[in-house]
Order: C-alpha cells, then sequence, then structure tokens
C-alpha cells in the first residue's frame, strides 16, 4: 500500500482510515523471519517468539539497546527502538509490478503482514499478534543502499515521492515488544491505535 504522509512530528487530528477500520477488517501474518547474523535478508521459519523488551528470540537485532551495526559503534548507549520490524506483502505485489522479485524476510523484517496499512498508523500503536504477544509501533524504517545490492533499482522504488515531491519511505515499521509470545503464519493481528492526539511515524 502507498503512503502520502510524510514522517513529521506534528499531531495526528485523527487516525488514519487503516487504523480505525481494525474491528471491521481481517489483518493476518503472512510470514515470520528471523536471522542470528545481521544479514540484508532473514530465514523465513514457521513462528517465532518474541520477547518483552528485546524482540524475535535468537535474532541479531533483539536487545534493550541498540543493535544496529553502525549504530551501535557510535551510540551504544541507546535504547532500541527496532526490536521487530515489520513489513506489509502489499509492497510485494507492487513490486512485483515492476518487475521486482521480493519474498517474505528477504528485506529484512521479522513479520510480514497482509491487510494492514502499516505506513499510516500513528506513532504508539500496538498491534496485538497471535494469542499474547503485543508490538508498540515506533517509526518507520529508512532503507539504506544495501537494497541496490539485493536487486538493482529496488532503492529508487521503495522511495518514491508523492505528488507534492515529499519522499515515502514504503519499507515498513519498527517496533518494541511489550508482551512476549509466539507469533505464527496465519496469526490474527488486531490494531490498537492510541488515544489523543496521534503522531505520525518518523524514521527510528
Amino acid at each position: 500500500m502507498t503512503s502520502s504522509l510524510d514522517p513529521a512530528t506534528e499531531p495526528v487530528s485523527q487516525q488514519s482510515e487503516a487504523a480505525g477500520s481494525a474491528s471491521t477488517t481481517e489483518y493476518r501474518v503472512l510470514s515470520v523471519s528471523r536471522s542470528s547474523k545481521h544479514n540484508f535478508s532473514k530465514d523465513r521459519l514457521e513462528s517465532v517468539l518474541l520477547v518483552e523488551g528485546l524482540g524475535i528470540d535468537g535474532d541479531a537485532h533483539s536487545g534493550t539497546t541498540v543493535q544496529h551495526v553502525f549504530r551501535k559503534k557510535s551510540h551504544p548507549a541507546e535504547p532500541n527502538l527496532r526490536q521487530v520490524h515489520l513489513i506489509q506483502a502489499e509492497l510485494f505485489d507492487e513490486l512485483a509490478q515492476d518487475g521486482f522479485e521480493v519474498r517474505p524476510g528477504d528485506l529484512g523484517e521479522n513479520i510480514t503482514t497482509r491487510g494492514i496499512d502499516l505506513l499510516n498508523l500513528p506513532e504508539g500503536t500496538l498491534l496485538r499478534i497471535g494469542p499474547d504477544a503485543v508490538v508498540q509501533i515506533t517509526g518507520l524504517r529508512n532503507p539504506c543502499r544495501q537494497i541496490d545490492r539485493f536487486q538493482p533499482g529496488l532503492l529508487k522504488a521503495v522511495l518514491p515521492r508523492d505528488s507534492a515531491g515529499k519522499v515515502v519511505r514504503k519499507t515498513g515499521v519498527m517496533g518494541i515488544v511489550l508482551t512476549g509470545g509466539m507469533v505464527s503464519i496465519d496469526d490474527e493481528i488486531r490494531v490498537e491505535v492510541p488515544d489523543g492526539p496521534q503522531r505520525r511515524l518518523r524514521c527510528v
């Protein structure tokens, strides 16, 4: 799905249509992935264990402090706002129309969703995934040039500009684990947007 939101910090007065329809639309986990190393892509699995305050059990990005390779060198004590990476499967559908072949886990996400316009959810949205797990959305993923090493030209495809000329970052969202639990393929996802003024997602 295409988002026209600029990742600014000003309050959002109304929740997005996607978030507001959470009670009537079925959202599902299409795939789950994990890697113990800082590889670009992750291995697809049947299920993964989310651990409160850490992330995906056995994943290289799990931890209370930042695990991003470059950020860890410069700001090792920075809190880890990227414990879980989620991408909407609709992005892969769009990319296929442009001639790219991208499958779940290829872009390094842990959870691939179907039906949710992740990019338009406000900051702080809760995703209740499966019977127990709760992930709080912290912000947008900011894609880097490694994407072009995976498939040439892909970076431009996931960083288009909207009609106003603003960059649209399509490579999913990041979150932290508030409540742990197993997450498996085809698990239901329930969306809870925060009360009060809502804030657009920024890059984290």
